[in-house]
C-alpha cells in the first residue's frame, strides 16, 4: 500500500465510530420496519418543521429584537447532502473551495480510492482540509440542523429516525409511551429551528467569521506547502528535533505530514502558549525550529489575528443561540420532554451548563436588554471582550 492509500485509510478509520453509528441507525430502522407490533408513527419532519418555523423564528425575534433572514425557510436534508453542506462551512480560500467539496464528498461516501487520489493531487491542501473533514463529518449523527443562507437545513437522517428508535429501545407497550416521545421529538425540532433561526439573524458575525476562517486556511495552506518543500535532510532533522516518531526512508510524504500536524498553529501555538493564545499578538519560535523554517514565527503571528476573530465570532454566534433557547423555551413542555427522552437530563442540569459565549451574551443582556444583540452585530466582541464582558459593556456606555 502506497503512502497516499495509507493516508486515505487512516482518515477513514478516524471516522469509523461515526460510520458505525450511521449503520446502527439504519439497522434499527430496518428492524423497526419489520416489527409487526410497532405500528406507531410520528408527524413527518417536513410537515412538523413547516408548522413550527414561524413560531420559533418569532420567539427568536422576540428575545433578540433582531429580524430573521429574509426568505428564511426550512429544508429537510438527506445524509449525503447534509455532509456536502458541511464542506461549505469550511470557508476555504476561493481557489480551494472546489478541492474541499471534492474531499468531503469522497470522505463522506467512504471512497478510499478517491481520497487517496485527492491526497496525491494536492498534498498541502489535503493536509489542511482533511482535518476539517474528520472534525465535521465525525459529528453528523449528533447534528440536528445547520443554517446556510437562506435556509435552515434539518438532518432528516437523524430527526426522522430518532423518535422511532427511542420508542423502540424503551420497549413495549409502544403506544403507552408514544405521547412522551412525540413531545420530545417536537421539542428537538423546536430547539433546532430556534437555534438556526437565531443564526440567520447574525449576518455581520457570519461575514466576520467567514473572512477569519478563510484567513486561517490561507496561512495553514502556506505552512503545508512550505513543509512539503523541505529537503529530505532538513525534514528529517526537524522531525528528530521535535521528537516525532521515525518513519521509513521511503515515506517522505508521511514524514512531512507528521511535521505539518505537529507544527500546525492550532496544535503547536495553542499547546506552547496555552489557553491565553487568544489574547496574544506575539509568538516566538525556538531556534532549532526557526533554522529549518525561518518564516514560521511570522506565519504564526499572522495567524493570531484571524484565529482570534474566528473564535470570538463563533463563541458569540453559538452563545447567542444557546441564550435564546434557554430564554424562549424555559417553560416549554416539549423542550422539557426533549431533555428527558432524547438527552436523559433535565432543565436544571441544562440551565447550569457553562459556555463562555452564552455567559458573555447573558452578561450583556443583563445590562443592555435586547439592545445588546444589535450592539454585538454592530460592534463584534473580541476574545478579550468575551473574557471580560464589563470592558465591552463599558465601551458601549454601560
Amino acid at each position: 500500500m502506497g503512502e497516499y492509500d495509507e493516508f486515505a485509510e487512516a482518515l477513514l478509520d478516524q471516522l469509523s465510530v461515526e460510520v458505525s453509528e450511521e449503520r446502527e441507525m439504519e439497522r434499527l430502522a430496518g428492524e423497526i420496519a419489520a416489527d409487526a407490533d410497532f405500528g406507531v408513527s410520528f408527524e413527518p419532519l417536513d410537515e412538523l418543521a413547516e408548522r413550527l418555523l414561524d413560531g420559533m423564528a418569532g420567539l427568536a425575534e422576540g428575545v433578540t429584537g433582531l429580524a430573521r433572514a429574509a426568505g428564511l425557510r426550512v429544508e429537510v436534508t438527506g445524509l449525503g447532502e447534509f455532509k456536502s453542506l458541511k464542506a461549505r462551512k469550511v470557508h476555504a480560500r476561493e481557489d480551494s473551495a472546489g478541492y474541499a467539496r471534492d474531499l468531503f464528498a469522497a470522505v463522506g461516501s467512504g471512497d478510499a480510492g478517491a481520497v487517496a487520489g485527492l491526497a496525491e493531487r494536492d498534498t498541502p491542501r489535503f493536509l489542511v482540509y482533511s482535518t476539517y473533514a474528520k472534525s465535521y463529518l465525525s459529528k453528523i449523527s449528533t447534528t440536528y440542523g445547520d443554517y446556510m443562507e437562506p435556509a435552515i437545513h434539518l438532518n432528516s437522517f437523524i430527526l426522522s429516525r430518532y423518535p422511532q428508535i427511542i420508542l423502540y429501545r424503551q420497549g413495549r407497550p409502544y403506544e403507552a409511551r408514544r405521547a412522551a416521545v412525540s413531545s420530545g421529538y417536537v421539542g428537538a425540532v423546536k430547539m433546532t429551528i430556534l437555534e438556526e433561526a437565531t443564526h440567520s439573524m447574525q449576518g455581520p458575525l457570519h461575514e466576520a467569521n467567514r473572512a477569519a476562517v478563510a484567513g486561517v486556511n490561507a496561512i495553514n495552506e502556506e505552512l503545508a506547502a512550505e513543509i512539503m518543500g523541505l529537503g529530505d535532510a532538513e525534514a528529517r532533522g526537524l522531525a528528530e528535533h521535535l521528537g516525532l516518531p521515525p518513519v521509513p526512508d521511503d515515506f517522505a510524504v508521511a514524514l512531512r505530514a507528521n511535521l505539518f500536524f505537529a507544527l500546525n498553529p492550532d496544535n503547536f501555538v495553542a499547546r506552547v502558549l496555552g489557553p491565553d493564545v487568544m489574547t496574544y499578538n506575539r509568538v516566538e519560535v525556538e531556534p532549532g525550529i526557526a533554522r529549518a523554517l525561518p518564516g514560521l514565527a511570522g506565519m504564526y503571528e499572522r495567524w493570531l489575528r484571524p484565529i482570534q476573530a474566528h473564535h470570538a465570532a463563533f463563541a458569540v454566534m453559538e452563545g447567542m443561540a444557546a441564550f435564546v433557547v434557554r430564554e424562549a423555551l424555559a417553560d416549554d413542555a416539549d423542550f422539557g420532554m426533549y431533555l428527558q427522552t432524547f438527552m436523559g437530563t433535565d432543565r436544571t442540569s441544562y440551565g447550569v451548563r457553562k459556555g463562555i459565549g452564552r455567559d458573555f451574551v447573558a452578561a450583556a443582556h443583563s445590562e443592555m436588554g435586547r439592545e445588546a444583540f444589535g450592539e454585538m452585530l454592530r460592534r463584534a466582541p473580541t476574545t478579550r471582550d468575551i473574557k471580560d464582558p464589563a470592558a465591552w459593556l463599558a465601551a458601549a456606555g454601560h
